[in-house]
């Protein structure tokens, strides 16, 4: 199996909030260090579950995460922890949320305008959908703060720094002379992608590197409001 596909089997189990599977697939992805926040979120079903080793592999899991220290990393080992017993429960409002979705919205650009998350569900509303549910009759009260959380688009500069960070892990320097050139200059992401599938291999570690920052980041955010981020099950495999 390729290492899109072993992607592909990882995020359809989280998604499935399948825990038997999640704990199958942990052992292949606990050492890459590439995947800790989408597996951590998995194997907080698998606790939730009670499944059989979940609570060992958490336990790794959250070590793993303190010692990569990206961010979000030290509040999904703290979830880990206190789902294992090893620690209180974090003094956060529980809030189930697509981070994947969060994230997108997070780093947008500001043509986008934005978005909420509604508190009460934890489903996140851009402005398209917003304005698609108001053009149909629908009563949101967007004024209500105790309903609503306004998330502002950050822009790209968190993946722009992604790009380097990975650059920064390749151990061909050849490569890493190509990709430097390439994320110079407008049109940056484009080109990086352009020369990084060259390498399919490395394609693919990009894809579950940078997902992982960005779930990371918007797990952080979300901890910085004051909620204590769950994972939304349900949703469907992406890229």
């Amino acid at each position: 199996m390729d290492t899109k596909d072993r992607r592909r089997e990882l995020r359809g189990a989280v998604n499935r909030a399948d825990g038997p599977a999640v704990v199958g697939l942990a052992r292949q992805w606990l050492p890459t260090d590439e995947a800790l926040q989408l597996l951590g979120d998995g194997l907080l079903a698998a606790l939730a579950h009670h499944v059989d080793e979940a609570p060992d592999l958490a336990a790794e899991c959250a070590g793993r995460l303190r010692q990569r220290g990206w961010d979000g990393d030290d509040e999904l080992a703290d979830q880990l922890d206190a789902a294992c017993g090893m620690a209180p429960v974090p003094m956060l409002r529980p809030l189930p949320v697509d981070l994947e979705e969060l994230a997108m919205l997070l780093e947008g650009d500001d043509f986008g305008g934005g978005g909420r998350i509604d508190r009460r569900t934890g489903e996140i509303w851009n402005e398209a959908a917003i304005e698609y549910a108001e053009e149909e009759g629908e009563e949101l009260d967007l004024d209500d703060d105790d309903r609503w959380l306004w998330v502002h688009c950050e822009g790209s500069s968190d993946g722009y720094r992604d790009m380097q960070a990975f650059i920064a892990t390749l151990s061909d320097p050849s490569q890493a002379d190509r990709l430097e050139i390439a994320i110079q200059g407008k049109g940056a992401f484009r080109r990086f992608k352009d020369v990084l599938a060259r390498w399919p291999d490395e394609l693919e570690r990009w894809f579950a590197y940078s997902e992982d920052r960005q779930r990371g980041r918007a797990r952080a955010w979300l901890t910085d409001a004051g909620y204590n981020p769950l994972p939304r099950f349900g949703s469907s495999p992406g890229q």
